[in-house]
């Protein structure tokens, strides 16, 4: 059950963010992605590398709130602290001692979501049902959100 739970609570995570409406919907999980990079600044026992790693997420989620690609990086970032906190033994939640580990696994299925453009259930539903030829464009989506590729003419597309 420990590994199990906080897979369901992101997924859970997606589909309740899901039924916010966009722009809103980005501009409020840049915020959420902020505040998890800051959950270890007061006692995550790392000193300083805590207020440079929440410095990194404070960045990178405030380029999300133009860009689902980013969010999606704050939560990889995310779940790659918690899995440094679960193995120092400084866990998120102090009476919890494998919060940074359910932590770890929450945050990528999070970031998964994100990767796909922070879809509504009905869009992701959509999707899951359109033919396998037809789902290339999230990955053209996301190399275009993180600038895009330049073509023979030296052009981004």
């Amino acid at each position: 059950m420990r590994y199990v739970v906080p897979i369901g609570i992101g997924i859970a995570y997606a589909l309740l963010l899901s039924l916010v409406r966009e722009p809103h919907r980005r501009r409020l999980n840049a915020l959420m992605v902020a505040g998890a990079g800051a959950a270890y600044i007061s006692g995550g026992g790392l000193g300083g590398a805590e207020l440079a790693f929440t410095a990194l997420v404070t960045y990178v989620a405030y380029r999300g709130l133009e860009s689902w690609t980013f969010i999606g990086i704050g939560w990889l970032l995310h779940t790659a602290w918690d899995i440094v906190h679960h193995l120092k033994g400084s866990p998120l939640i102090p009476f919890g001692l494998d919060s940074s580990l359910g932590c770890a696994l929450c945050d990528p299925v999070i970031a998964l979501w994100c990767f796909a453009g922070g879809l509504s259930a009905r869009e992701l539903l959509r999707r899951a049902r359109r033919p396998a030829t037809d789902r290339g464009h999230l990955v053209h989506d996301s190399v275009r959100a993180l600038g895009g590729v330049k073509n023979a003419n030296g052009f981004r597309s």
